[in-house]
């Protein structure tokens, strides 16, 4: 099963603001999503819809749309700032 990904403006935004070596990692985060769109360490949000991931200092938030096989990267960015 294959998802497709798309990764709101937002989300480009800011994966186009870090560093390289992170920018390469959660990128590849990103990309597995569609193969395992639950992968082992993936969080249910509380209070409010969506995943997370972890990719090192980062977090990827996402919504997945099982019925339509549609993964949508809403926001990432550093732990401190992710969540507010």
């Amino acid at each position: 099963m294959s998802y497709s990904v798309f990764i709101l403006r937002r989300g480009q935004g800011e994966l186009e603001k870090l560093p390289l070596e992170s920018y390469e990692r959660v990128k590849e985060a990103i990309r597995r999503l569609s193969e395992e769109p639950r992968p082992s360490g993936c969080k249910k949000l509380a209070g409010r819809e969506g995943w997370r991931i972890r990719v090192g200092d980062y977090r990827v938030i996402y919504e997945i749309d099982d019925k339509a096989e549609v993964i949508t990267v809403l926001h990432l960015g550093r732990r401190r700032n992710i969540y507010r």
